[in-house]
C-alpha cells in the first residue's frame, strides 16, 4: 500500500500539467489569430531587452518602492521554485528530502529559500496594504472593479498560503529532525534559519500529530503550487510567462515612429502604377480585400495580442496617461484588458463551433472600445514608456483610429477638416495657397 501516495502524486501533477499544456496550446492559438509581423531582425537588440527588461526589470526599479518589493516576490518564485523539483522527485519516488547529500551547500539552499520565503510573504501583505488600505489611486480605476480587483487579491492570497504552507511544512520537518531517538526517515538536513522560530509551537503534541501537520503542508504546499500554475492562464499574472517573448518581439523603432499600413502601399502603387486596369477583375475573386486598419481583434498583429496577454494591470500606463489624468475615458490599461477580453471570447466562439469563428455580431471596437476613448488618447507614447514589460497600447489605439478614419470617414468634425483643406490646401489650414503670404501686406 506504500506506493499509492506515489500513484496519487503522480496523477495530481500529470492532470496538472496536462491541464496547463492544454490551456498552453489554447493561448498559442488565440495569438497566432492575429496579422503576420516580422520581429526577427536585430536579434542581440532583442536578447538584450528580454535580458535587461523581462528577467532584470529595469523598468519596474523607476517607482522604487514597487520595483523592489516585485523584485523580492520575482526573485523568491523564482529560486523557492527550485525546490519544487526535489517535492517532485521526493512525491514520485517516495523519497525525502533527496538532495540533502549535498550536505553543506543543500543547508545554505534551504536556508536561502526559507529567507526569501518570508521576504515574499513580507512584500506580498505590503501589497495587499497598498491595494486594499490605503487604496492607491491607479489600482481603484473604473477598469479594475469586479474580477480585475478579486484577481489581484486572489494571487496575493495564493503567494501568502503558498509561502506560509511551505515553512509551515519546514518547521515540522525540522521539528521531526530533532526528535530525542528519531523519528522515521527525518534526518537532520537543511538548515531552516526562519522556520525553527515556528518549530516550537510543535511542542507538547505527539510525533504523529506533527508528522500529520508536516505532510498535509507538504501535499498542500505542492498542490497549490500546481493549481497556481493553471490559474495563470486565467489571471493577469500570466505575464510570468510572457514577459520574456514579449519583451523579445518588442517593436525596436523608435517611439515616435509610426509604420505604414500595406494594404495603402498596395492601394498607392496601384494608383501610381500607368498599367495597372482599376476595373479589372482581382487575380483571385474569393480573397477578401484588405482591411485598413482595425476594428476587431483578427485584424490586429499577433504581437499586439500578446501584449493583451502579457499586461500586467499594474495601471503605471494609466497613471501616467495625460488624458486620463485630465478626467478624459481613455485608458491604456483598459484598452489591453478590452482586448485580451474580446480575444477570449472569439477564442471560445472557435471552442464552441469545433474550430471555425462563427460571426457573433460583436467586435472590439465599439463593443468593447469606444470611439471616444481611441480619439482621446495624444499619441505621446508616456503608456509604452512606462510599461514595465513593453507593451504598446499606442500601436492598437493607432491601429482602430486608423480603421475609423479610412474605412468609415468617422474621424472628428476637426480632424475631417483639415484633412480636407492638406487635401484641398496643401495645408491645414483654410487658406487657398495663393493667399497664406496676404498677412504681410496687412502688417
Amino acid at each position: 500500500m506504500s506506493f499509492l501516495p506515489n500513484l496519487l502524486f503522480a496523477i495530481i501533477l500529470f492532470l496538472g500539467i496536462g491541464y496547463f499544456a492544454k490551456n498552453v496550446k489554447k493561448l498559442i492559438r488565440n495569438i497566432k489569430l492575429g496579422q503576420n509581423v516580422d520581429r526577427t531582425d536585430n536579434p542581440s537588440a532583442r536578447w538584450n531587452n528580454m535580458l535587461m527588461i523581462a528577467l532584470g526589470q529595469s523598468k519596474m526599479v523607476k517607482r522604487p518602492v514597487a520595483g523592489f518589493l516585485h523584485i523580492v516576490v520575482y526573485v523568491g518564485f523564482i529560486i523557492i521554485n527550485i525546490e519544487v523539483l526535489e517535492i517532485i522527485i521526493d512525491g514520485l519516488f517516495g523519497t525525502h528530502r533527496v538532495f540533502s547529500f549535498l550536505g553543506g551547500f543543500y543547508n545554505v539552499l534551504i536556508g536561502s529559500f526559507e529567507v526569501l520565503a518570508f521576504l515574499v510573504l513580507v512584500a506580498v501583505i505590503v501589497f495587499w496594504t497598498r491595494r486594499n488600505i490605503i487604496k492607491l489611486q491607479r489600482f481603484w480605476k473604473p477598469e479594475m472593479q469586479g474580477f480585475p480587483k478579486n484577481d489581484a487579491n486572489y494571487i496575493l492570497y495564493f503567494e501568502m498560503v503558498l509561502m506560509s504552507l511551505f515553512l509551515l511544512m519546514n518547521a515540522a520537518d525540522f521539528h521531526l529532525q530533532h526528535v530525542s531517538g528519531g523519528f522515521g526517515h527525518y534526518n537532520q538536513a537543511g538548515s531552516f534559519p526562519i522556520s525553527q522560530f515556528i518549530a516550537p509551537l510543535f511542542d507538547g503534541m505527539s510525533n504523529s500529530a506533527v508528522f500529520i501537520i508536516e505532510r498535509g503542508a507538504w501535499w498542500l504546499h505542492i498542490t497549490g503550487i500546481l493549481v497556481f500554475l493553471n490559474y495563470l492562464y486565467f489571471s493577469k499574472h500570466l505575464h510570468i510567462l510572457l514577459a520574456f517573448p514579449n519583451t523579445y518581439f518588442a517593436n525596436l523603432n523608435p517611439q515616435g515612429q509610426f509604420n505604414n499600413l500595406e494594404s495603402v502601399t498596395n492601394e498607392v502603387k496601384l494608383m501610381m502604377d500607368p498599367s495597372a486596369d482599376p476595373f479589372a477583375a482581382p487575380a483571385n475573386p474569393d480573397a477578401v480585400p484588405a482591411k485598413f486598419g482595425a476594428s476587431d481583434v483578427q485584424d490586429l498583429n499577433w504581437v499586439q495580442l500578446l501584449n493583451a496577454y502579457t499586461c500586467t494591470e499594474c495601471g503605471r500606463c494609466t497613471s501616467s496617461c495625460p488624458a486620463n489624468q485630465t478626467g478624459k475615458k481613455l485608458s491604456p490599461r483598459k484598452i489591453m484588458m478590452d482586448t485580451r477580453d474580446r480575444l477570449e471570447e472569439v477564442g471560445k466562439n472557435i471552442d464552441a463551433n469545433n474550430g471555425v469563428f462563427l460571426e457573433d455580431g460583436k467586435s472590439l471596437l465599439n463593443d468593447y472600445i469606444t470611439p471616444e476613448e481611441l480619439w482621446a488618447c495624444t499619441t505621446c507614447n508616456a503608456c509604452v514608456e512606462e510599461c514595465p514589460v513593453n507593451i504598446s497600447p499606442l500601436s492598437i489605439i493607432m491601429d482602430m483610429r486608423r480603421y475609423l478614419v479610412m474605412e468609415q470617414s468617422a474621424a472628428p468634425m476637426e480632424l475631417n477638416s483639415m484633412m480636407a483643406n492638406i487635401e484641398n490646401n496643401g495645408a491645414p489650414w483654410p487658406y487657398n495657397q495663393m493667399d497664406r503670404l496676404n498677412w504681410k501686406d496687412e502688417a
